[in-house]
């Protein structure tokens, strides 16, 4: 199989069976870890394992392989947290203490979002916490309220836009002057160019001193694409970072729980390569609209470089012990991979998930 192929669904268990064992690893896993932060990356790696190795599973057994498999990933957890306080006594910590003012900062923080959070009504606010906190997917809020995912991503993007807004006023302590304000500052907040010109956000912002100064961390946003993520990556916090990132960009179109597991554990995967191989490099994140909807995912490092690439994507092949699934297994999962790698320059990779599982791939 080339490296641009797309795998094909496994016999006899489907992405489906692989979703319904969702509640029943997250069990395992929290009930092993508690509140510890690495228990949801745990659990997408253990569904992306079983999702990875279902064609080989017997069936009736994939559960059973599923339980073996989550307690073997939160081994791996608890091993790796016993080896680096064995060697804690040697790493002296050199940094600097925060200063005092940025706890005064982080509260102030804080204190802007309750007040943004509580001028968003009810359901708006119910909808965002129960997807950015609890993590419900676009599709199961679609079900709870009787509409569907895509009116669900949509007005997730327009109350994000609002509370920016909301945030921002109240940070800086500023009362709308006009009626007018908030749906030129809302508008500019979610780059909506028709409903610029609707309001008159151009001739507002002139006539508005306060909606123009607070325009402008809008308007700089609103520059980056808001289909399209670059995120650094040069640390673990990155790691964590840029799959939550990735994650969310991914809601906006019609992947299922499944799909954004992988999507997420792919991203995980590509940025582990990237911290412990090259030191620092950047993932690109990007939705594709047409000819088909998916979400592409491209890695950049200047490293070393991988001398062998038909041997490292391999099955079996692996560069450091860990929870990654090295490359084979992300090429496995995703709908299209495709490496370049030279020697003492770097290393790109890119992989594409389609929206759906019935489409044709474009060629």
């Amino acid at each position: 199989m080339s490296a641009t192929e797309r795998s094909g669904d496994a016999p006899g268990h489907t992405a489906d069976d692989v979703a319904d064992l969702i509640p029943m690893v997250r069990r395992i896993v929290y009930s092993r870890v508690g509140s510890h932060p690495s228990a949801e990356d745990l659990v997408q790696e253990t569904l992306t394992r079983v999702l990875s190795a279902a064609s080989t599973v017997e069936p009736g057994m994939l559960e059973p392989y599923a339980i073996v498999t989550a307690r073997n990933v939160v081994s791996s957890l608890w091993r790796d947290i016993d080896r680096k306080n064995r060697n804690q006594h040697r790493l002296v910590d050199l940094s600097a203490p925060e200063p005092p003012e940025k706890q005064v900062v982080l509260e102030e923080e804080q204190s802007a979002m309750a007040a943004a959070l509580a001028r968003l009504d009810e359901r708006e606010r119910r909808a965002l916490l129960d997807h950015e906190v609890d993590g419900a997917d676009t599709h199961a809020l679609a079900a709870r309220h009787g509409t569907t995912a895509g009116a669900v991503a949509a007005q997730l993007n327009r109350t994000r836009a609002r509370l920016r807004v909301e945030y921002l006023l109240a940070i800086e302590h500023v009362d709308p002057p006009t009626d007018r304000c908030r749906p030129v500052l809302i508008a500019l907040s979610s780059g909506d160019q028709r409903r610029q010109r609707e309001v008159q956000a151009a001739q507002h912002l002139l006539e508005c001193e306060p909606c123009a100064r607070l325009s402008q961390p809008l308007l700089e946003r609103g520059q980056q694409r808001n289909d399209c993520l670059r995120i650094p990556v040069s640390s673990d916090a990155d790691i964590v970072s840029a799959r939550r990132a990735a994650r969310e960009l991914a809601t906006r179109l019609a992947f299922g729980a499944t799909d954004l597991t992988v999507i997420a554990t792919a991203v995980s995967e590509v940025c582990r390569n990237i911290v412990r191989f090259a030191g620092s490099g950047e993932v690109v994140v990007e939705l594709l609209e047409a000819p088909t909807r998916g979400i592409q995912i491209v890695a950049r490092d200047g490293g070393p470089g991988i001398t062998d690439v038909d041997r490292a994507l391999g099955d079996g092949f692996s560069t450091y012990g860990g929870l990654g699934l090295g490359l084979p297994g992300v090429r496995r999962l995703m709908d299209e991979f495709a490496i370049a790698s030279e020697p003492g320059h770097g290393t790109t990779v890119t992989m594409t998930k389609w929206e759906g599982t019935d489409h044709e791939r474009p060629t």
